[in-house]
């Protein structure tokens, strides 16, 4: 398991670690201590950025990876005097991997003393593997190239052959009014994005408070203010500082993730990109979906419970009322984890800034749990119209442990999508989604039970509502995969041409499309239309919400249709190019990236030439690679159908 664990954390270091600018989080540098005329101290000092650390070569094993030295040569024209010696390191108990860790913070420095063989010599190699890590860790490695003597070593440039070169210069265009690119204008949806992730975490608090981790403690503990307290007015006070502070405590726990600097917002966007990301949360989704079935519970260790309470019982006043509402997020966590972790997944999934969407979702999330407290503390007597806790909290469980499921499936689809494996398909995704939501059907009208369910019970209404609404839910989807009607999912399900059928065109919507950006200019320049240029991906949700909601609307498709040529260059496609068109290329900084798959050229080429990463990202072009238009991403279709008319307006309008 610290094995798995280890790995995770290099997966997401090497994909983070690409996304990267150029500044690295550690700088090195080295210098050299003559002691006699054959012995010699290589000093090599890392500075390391604020809220970065650096394991130490003693790291034990099982934990993050070990800083190792390598010295080229060793025992040929020199030797080792000694082990390589540390600076002041720092070690801390790390819940991860479950033991003490030790690393360098601010500062590293390995001090080497060697002995010359050959009295000759002058320059010494010494490669330095490492792992940095704050969130996430990089791995990373430096070389270093002694000079004893301290004259200056001339290194060999990195080059790349003259193939690469000229493939690379391919990529860049020629784009003769960049001015007016300006940067792409989101319109209201990512404004929209903070409310709907907040009103999604409300939900999801909501629910929350149906569970029995969480209602059974409303009535006991607003009681426990009301009358423990001096005065009501004092009770009425406290129950009111419990609920901010559940609010505070939910809120804070997304902090983390504006730490992020060094690799931005892209983040949380990755995992919808990465193959096997996306089959880890759909492993960790399902997980959590037989937790809530009632084949196990999941717990935080108790005594983090039992400190947290006798801490509240100790310290009194406001900081015990604050110890309080960190033991209630503890002891409800079997419950509220799931649900925090489908909001996770929401937020992955949406647009605009992942940090601030998910700090939205955790305090709408933590202001649902929160309000009953303050409510109740303000009116008690609304308290006698609570129901009585019972066998209908264990049927909400049942209930977010079926749309756990479904919502795995999201991701086991982005893996399938990315990977081209063809397994599953729009009507195949669809028809497990029908499953699900029938099985959902069938255990409300008391079909079948799970381990947890007390005693049969004759159904409630409520119970039997949700059932018939769930099995309508999977009619539609079902009517939908025959093409009865166009199936609409909120951009969730796969594309309508990635199908089992065979399909006329594997292009949104059927819309005649090139996937290659020559070949689709040149048709472009022989039937004299512009080019609508879409970035794209495979599990881009955005993407597939841009065509499900806006390129489907009858005027905006026929415009698409008919006077444009649509280039969409899929930037997460993980199929190779073929042997004769990958290459190196090298970036201003003088960092050399391979350039294999389909995916990376597209987008090595859309930051080329726009200085952009996101998808879905629009760009409008003249077959002469004019702008006819500013870029946009994700908007409304009024914005989209004003942004494709005013293009038209301009090419038209060309001499």
């Amino acid at each position: 398991m610290k094995h798995f664990i280890s790995f995770l954390f290099l997966f997401f270091g090497l994909f983070f670690g690409f996304s990267q600018t150029d500044d690295d989080p550690v700088k090195w540098s080295h210098t050299v201590n003559k002691i006699s005329d054959t012995e010699y101290d290589l000093v090599f000092t890392g500075v390391i950025f604020e809220g970065w650390h650096v394991y130490s070569q003693h790291n034990p094993e099982g934990g993050a990876w070990p800083s190792e030295l390598e010295y080229i040569d060793a025992g040929t024209t020199y030797e080792l005097v000694g082990d390589t010696k540390e600076s002041k390191t720092k070690t801390e108990y790390s819940d991860t991997f479950e033991m003490d860790e030790v690393f360098f913070k601010d500062k590293a420095v390995f001090t080497q003393r060697i002995k010359l063989l050959d009295a000759s010599l002058d320059r010494i190699d010494v490669k330095l593997t490492y792992q940095v890590c704050k969130e996430v860790c990089i791995p990373a490695d430096e070389e270093f190239n002694v000079s004893l003597s301290g004259s200056a070593i001339v290194l060999e440039e990195k080059t790349i052959d003259a193939r690469s070169e000229a493939l690379g210069q391919e990529l860049v265009l020629d784009i003769k009014n960049k001015e007016i690119l300006g940067g792409a204008n989101k319109g209201a949806a990512s404004g929209s994005s903070i409310w709907m992730i907040f009103g999604l975490g409300f939900l999801g608090g909501l629910i929350a408070l149906l569970t029995p981790c969480v209602f059974p403690m409303i009535p006991l503990t607003v009681s426990f203010f009301t009358k423990q307290s001096s005065s009501n007015g004092k009770g009425i006070t406290n129950a009111l500082l419990y609920g901010f502070f559940i609010v505070l405590i939910y809120f804070l726990l997304s902090l983390p993730f504006h730490l992020f600097d060094s690799v931005d917002s892209q983040i949380l966007n990755t995992i919808a990109t990465n193959i096997w990301l996306n089959v880890f949360f759909f492993a960790i989704f399902v997980f959590f979906a037989f937790s809530f079935f009632g084949y196990y519970e999941l717990t935080l260790p108790s005594s983090w419970a039992n400190k947290m309470d006798a801490a509240s019982t100790k310290a009194g006043g406001i900081i015990g009322i604050f110890f309080m509402a960190v033991t209630l997020a503890i002891v409800s966590f079997s419950c509220t984890g799931p649900i925090l972790g489908g909001l996770l997944g929401s937020t992955a999934l949406a647009e605009g800034d992942v940090a601030y969407n998910l700090s939205a979702g955790m305090l709408g999330f933590g202001v649902a749990l929160a309000l009953p407290f303050g409510l109740f503390a303000l009116f008690p007597a609304w308290l006698n119209s609570l129901p009585k806790s019972g066998g209908w909290m264990t049927t909400v469980k049942v209930v977010l442990g079926f749309l756990e499921l479904a919502l795995a499936l999201k991701f086991l689809s982005n893996a399938d999508l990315v990977g081209n494996w063809g397994i599953l398909k729009r009507e195949i995704f669809i028809g497990i989604w029908v499953v699900v939501f029938i099985a959902m059907a069938l255990y409300l009208f008391g079909i079948f039970r799970f381990p947890h369910d007390g005693p049969k019970k004759k159904s409630t209404i409520p119970r039997l509502g949700l059932g018939l609404l769930s099995s309508v839910f999977a009619l539609y989807l079902a009517f939908g995969a025959f093409k009865a009607y166009d199936l609409k999912l909120f951009g969730f399900l796969p594309p309508d041409f990635y199908s089992v059928a065979e399909t006329e065109s594997d292009c949104p919507l059927g819309i005649d499309c090139f996937k290659d950006f020559d070949s689709g200019v040149a048709h472009a320049k022989s039937v004299g239309k512009p080019i609508l240029l879409d970035f794209t991906g495979w599990a881009c949700v955005n993407c597939r919400k841009m065509e499900e909601n806006v390129w489907s609307e009858s005027d905006i498709y026929s415009i698409l249709k008919e006077d444009y040529v649509l280039i969409s260059l899929y930037i997460d496609d993980r199929k190779e190019l073929p042997e004769n068109q990958q290459f190196d290329f090298k970036y201003q900084s003088g960092r050399v990236k391979e350039i294999t798959t389909i995916g990376q050229k597209w987008g090595t080429f859309q930051t080329l030439n726009f200085n952009a990463a996101s998808q879905p990202y629009y760009v409008l072009l003249s077959p002469e690679m004019e702008l006819l238009n500013s870029a946009v991403q994700y908007t409304d279709r009024d914005t989209y159908k004003a942004w494709l008319e005013k293009g038209l307006t301009r090419y038209r309008s060309m001499p």
